[in-house]
């Protein structure tokens, strides 16, 4: 029955052959057909020339439907999943009797697949309308697949040319989420970039820089890239300013400064159009730390600067990644062994530092190597430096190595406690906002020890 179905040159063989012959049917022929189908309407097999609609409307096809959903609950994992993404293939709404039941069906017994049950199904299905139900497929977005994601870096260069700017967002989202640093997937995102990056929308291209930024990753073409995206931001700047500001931290974070791009997001006219929109404040946020990055990284710049009466801090507390994670973070314990080591009086836990990044633990040691109690510290000098491009601590920063060893140096002291969701995934490469924020607390005269 297999052969037959594989074999078959119409919609109505392939459903002849199972609602036919239903004590010869078992769970593995089900898959087969659905992709079956999925082929011969792809390619034009349709009844009597129609399309997809009428073949789905047919009776066989819900008598197949029915078939399935009555008799999934026996069918082993690699069935189950083989057919929820051949009908998804086939462009079966997710509110379908069909969908809906496989799904449920597959988070009842998510803890007992394995990544070779999913891949063996996606690395055949590379067009659009698969890897757009794949990738907007809850069920799939939530639960990391490495498997899949190296296998698709095999194929996707050489299929990225065909896929829509909406594919490969929804590609650059989930490799972001979980933070997988697959540098032939990264480089096939950045091409596309390069390729596309004129004809597409800000809230797209800042999708799609995304993923650059979040794994720490200069892409190989970004000699070519950043000078494009660039271009592309000077003309579109005003048209989404939150898409604009997104794709500078994005840039800045991998320590890439468009000096053109800053003197308009910085200008009157940008801020006064920020100021009436629905997202001022988040965008304001983003600006705040966009300027701070300029005054600690960017010394060249003579520009336009944030006007002060709009800068606030980027963060006010905890990052909600910290906070939802914090049952499974290692704070808790640091926290119990600094109290019983130099007490609750010598640290602070979650202490935000301006210009808006929360420290896991801040303390004060003196030059003889001494937690001293915070209280006893002085306020001049437990505040950050305020204008860290001109002070003699930032530029003595800059002029001498910072230590990267487990000594301490005196001063203020922030201990950071690197978390697994703080690396990229199976790496010891910080994600980007984490590593943006270590640069700058060194720049400005904290000492970082990391835990």
């Amino acid at each position: 029955l297999k052969r037959l179905i594989e074999r078959s040159r119409s919609v109505g063989e392939v459903l002849r052959w199972v609602t036919q012959n239903p004590a010869k049917v078992s769970a593995s022929h089900y898959p087969i057909a659905l992709h079956k189908l999925g082929q011969l309407l792809q390619h034009g097999g349709g009844a009597e020339g129609r399309g997809p609609g009428h073949v789905l409307e047919q009776p066989e096809f819900q008598t197949l439907c029915q078939a399935i959903i009555g008799g999934c609950a026996k069918f082993d994992n690699f069935s189950i999943v083989n057919c929820l993404y051949a009908a998804a293939a086939l462009g079966l709404p997710g509110e379908s009797p069909l969908v809906r039941v496989l799904e449920e069906e597959s988070r009842s017994r998510l803890g007992r697949f394995n990544q070779k049950d999913v891949s063996m199904v996606f690395s055949s299905e590379a067009n659009n309308k698969a890897l757009e139900a794949i990738f907007s497929s809850q069920l799939f977005y939530e639960n990391r697949q490495e498997r899949f994601i190296r296998s698709m870096a095999e194929w996707l260069p050489r299929k990225a040319e065909n896929l829509t700017p909406y594919t490969m967002a929804l590609i650059a989202k989930y490799v972001a989420r979980h933070r997988l640093r697959e540098p032939r997937l990264l480089d096939t995102i950045a091409n596309f970039l390069l390729k596309r990056g004129e004809q597409l929308d800000s809230k797209v291209i800042q999708k799609l820089v995304f993923p650059f930024s979040r794994m720490n990753y200069r892409p190989s073409n970004h000699g070519e890239l950043f000078p494009k995206l660039e271009a592309i931001l000077e003309q579109k700047a005003g048209s989404s300013p939150l898409a604009t500001v997104n794709i500078l931290m994005s840039m800045f974070q991998l320590s890439h400064f468009p000096q053109s791009v800053l003197h308009q997001v910085f200008s009157p006219t940008f801020i006064t159009n920020v100021m009436s929109s629905p997202y001022a404040l988040i965008v304001r946020r983003y600006l705040s730390l966009l300027d701070a990055a300029v005054e600690l990284e960017f010394r060249d710049y003579s520009g336009p600067r944030l006007d002060p009466r709009y800068r606030v801090l980027m963060f006010e507390h905890a990052l909600t990644a910290d906070e939802a994670n914090r049952k499974y973070s290692y704070k808790g314990l640091v926290a119990e062994a600094l109290r019983q080591l130099v007490g609750e009086e010598c640290y602070r836990q979650d202490e935000v530092l301006p210009p808006g990044y929360c420290t896991d633990f801040l303390l004060w040691i003196n030059r003889s190597g001494t937690v001293l109690p915070l209280s006893r510290i002085p306020a001049a000098s437990k505040a950050p430096l305020s204008h860290p491009t001109t002070s003699p601590a930032a530029v003595s920063l800059r002029s001498r190595p910072v230590p990267r060893d487990n000594t301490l140096c005196p001063g203020r002291v922030v201990l950071s406690v690197n978390d697994k969701w703080h690396y990229c995934q199976n790496s010891d490469i910080l994600v980007g906002s984490r590593a943006m924020r270590d640069r700058h607390l060194r720049l400005l005269g904290y000492c970082l020890v990391q835990v």
